[in-house]
């Protein structure tokens, strides 16, 4: 693990894009806050960026500093949750603007697998995932059903947990001002 830690931060800190498992699917990954690097990510996928992306972060304090106004009740839903969870909150700070939706939203989740806890701590910033397809195709369960073309279109490719199986992406849960929970994907 330590080596894909120090391969995938110097990946980030220079900008690229690269291939890892998550608690959920695999993902491609890169720094959430340079717009640059956000911009490969569509353009890897053949996304266009009207579609935001999932952000993850390590903490509860992470989180914190790019929500300016965290709704009460997230802590409820995610600690009832068995399910990795993101959450969309309106207003963030300090992301790259391309990865805020237009209606001035993002989508968070605190991530539980231990490498990405790992990296993200280590790199002091939130990091993108989407799963590791092209826009319009299924994601793939493991990493046998990555898109070879997608592969070798990516700065690395984390080596751990190649063979394991995923089940399914997080669910995504929208609080709005009234405090009402809404699932937008379970």
């Amino acid at each position: 693990m330590q080596n894909d830690l120090k391969n995938t931060l110097n990946i980030l800190k220079k900008g690229g894009l690269f291939l890892y498992p998550t608690d959920t699917v695999w993902g491609i990954g890169c720094d959430a806050t340079e717009e640059n690097a956000v911009k490969k990510v569509f353009d890897l996928k053949r996304r266009t960026e009207s579609k935001s992306l999932i952000i993850l972060v390590d903490s509860w304090e992470m989180l914190q500093q790019y929500i300016k106004k965290i709704p009460p009740k997230v802590s409820c839903v995610l600690e009832g949750s068995s399910r990795p969870t993101s959450v969309i909150y309106k207003n963030p700070k300090g992301l790259a603007d391309n990865v805020i939706a237009n209606d001035n939203t993002v989508a968070i989740r605190i991530v539980n697998d231990d490498f990405c806890k790992r990296l993200i701590k280590k790199f002091g910033k939130p990091i993108v995932s989407t799963s590791a397809n092209y826009s319009g195709k299924s994601t793939p369960k493991s990493f046998s059903e990555i898109d070879e073309t997608l592969i070798d279109k990516v700065d690395y490719v984390v080596n751990l947990n190649r063979e394991k199986k995923f089940g399914v992406s997080s669910q995504i849960v929208k609080i709005d001002h009234k405090g009402k929970i809404d699932f937008l994907r379970k």
